[in-house]
């Protein structure tokens, strides 16, 4: 058998054809395998299997009314899980496979720990490669969340998936880091004349609402009364480091030069032309959103491993991807 580490309980496997029929079988018997995604590395078992999508919540941490998101690799797939309609119809034209997630009113299949007991689903036809192909040769559509433990920082390449449940769980997929490294957008089209955009991610809102020819307005996911949340990653805190995150909408020179050598500085950009405390880092050399993005959750990781007391992170300005890479900083730095 191929693979490539062995970590405790989990086995790494390369993506050969081999390994693939091996894992879509362990897929097709109940259990999980942690996979590879253009996004993040997601927690995937048989989204229409009820015991092994339990095993996701308890193998994760995960609360019971945070929902997941369904992959799937065909059109056909989503008519058997949903309903969609014309909005849901151009937005997949446009965007999949791809980093997009479609809420939309979900048909009885669809087992009820999937949603968190909603009458809604999200659903995802994902790009990478490695994943589609697994996602053929099993014949399932797979419930994924992210592969971490339930609030923690995703993991964008196969290592972090080690660190974080390589103890809980069998079977791990290596397809490479993760081209994006944030997690999908998610636009609720339960209502197709009113959209919404529930989470920014590598789609941006702009470009959702230019493929529906309307507005696309912002929010309303969030739980009312004791209903759990439409889709997942809503929560105030998520995506958080162990170590105190606090925000800066702009990090000058004299607060990073003047900070104490204990507190770590994430900066947008590398600052040029001297010689850089070693307290301070950044996320791209250039300011490069699509840099920037792929790599905030490894900066992230890796700053909350070196013992600093605080990371002091600078938001990106703009909009559009800026939006997502914002949105993440800001929920890793929510307290409670």
């Amino acid at each position: 058998m191929e693979r490539i580490a062995q970590t405790s309980r989990a086995r790494v496997y390369r993506g050969t054809e081999a390994n693939l029929g091996r894992l879509a079988r362990a897929l097709r018997r109940g259990e999980l395998v942690a996979v590879p995604t253009e996004t993040v590395y997601g927690l995937a078992a048989d989204a229409l299997n009820p015991r092994a999508c339990r095993a996701i919540f308890r193998a994760k941490g995960r609360p019971a009314a945070d929902p997941l998101i369904v992959h799937i690799h065909a059109w056909g797939q989503l008519e058997e899980l949903a309903e969609p309609n014309e909005a849901a119809r151009i937005l997949a034209a446009a965007f999949w496979p791809g980093p997009l997630t479609l809420v939309l009113p979900k048909r009885p299949e669809v087992p009820e720990v999937v949603t968190s007991g909603l009458p809604s689903v999200a659903i995802r036809m994902p790009a990478h490669r490695v994943f589609r192909s697994l996602l053929k040769r099993c014949g399932r559509p797979l419930a994924a969340p992210s592969a971490n433990p339930f609030g923690y920082v995703s993991p964008t390449c196969v290592e972090h998936v080690v660190a974080g449940l390589g103890r809980r769980i069998d079977h791990i997929l290596d397809g490479g880091p993760c081209r994006i490294g944030l997690e999908s957008t998610i636009v609720d089209l339960r209502d197709p004349k009113h959209p919404r955009l529930l989470r920014p991610g590598a789609i941006t809102r702009e470009q959702i609402a230019a493929a529906l020819g309307r507005p696309v307005a912002v929010g309303g996911g969030k739980r009312s009364g004791h209903l759990p949340q439409v889709a997942p990653g809503l929560l105030k805190r998520h995506y958080s480091p162990r170590t105190p995150v606090v925000l800066h909408d702009h990090a000058s020179d004299s607060a990073w030069r003047k900070a104490r050598p204990d507190e770590a500085w994430l900066l947008t950009v590398k600052p040029v032309g001297r010689a850089l405390p070693e307290n301070v880092f950044w996320l791209d050399t250039r300011g490069r959103l699509p840099d920037a993005a792929r790599r905030l959750f490894a900066q992230l990781r890796a700053l909350d491993g070196r013992g600093f007391s605080k990371i002091h992170a600078e938001l990106v300005a703009g909009g559009g991807l800026a939006d997502a890479i914002n949105d993440r900083l800001r929920r890793a730095a929510a307290r409670g």
